[in-house]
């Protein structure tokens, strides 16, 4: 497994409507990407650290895949979505072993 987190720092401000638009265009673009196993988005709890968006798949190249296509260009289409101009950091990990039931 192919494991992605993006960091994204989104003012206070900002929050709602940038959990809206992001939580919207997951929905609207991420059906039937191949190889994606899991998205999440998740929330800080502390004021001031970043948003975490997580995205598995089951494999380098179907990040990689997912990367070009049209599925990637439509969800990061509105550059002026909020969020969208935030400074983001992106960690990759390939799953050493996976301790759930």
């Amino acid at each position: 497994m192919y494991v992605v987190h993006n960091r994204i720092e989104v003012t206070p401000e900002q929050a709602a409507s940038f959990e809206e638009t992001f939580s919207a265009s997951m929905r609207a673009t991420l059906a039937g990407v191949p190889g994606l196993r899991r998205s999440l988005l998740m929330r800080p709890t502390r004021p001031g650290d970043p948003y975490v968006s997580t995205m598995e798949f089951d494999s380098a190249e179907d990040f990689r895949a997912w990367m070009k296509s049209d599925s990637f260009k439509a969800a990061h289409a509105d550059v002026d979505a909020p969020g969208m101009q935030a400074p983001s950091a992106i960690e990759i990990f390939d799953v050493l072993e996976d301790f759930s039931a």
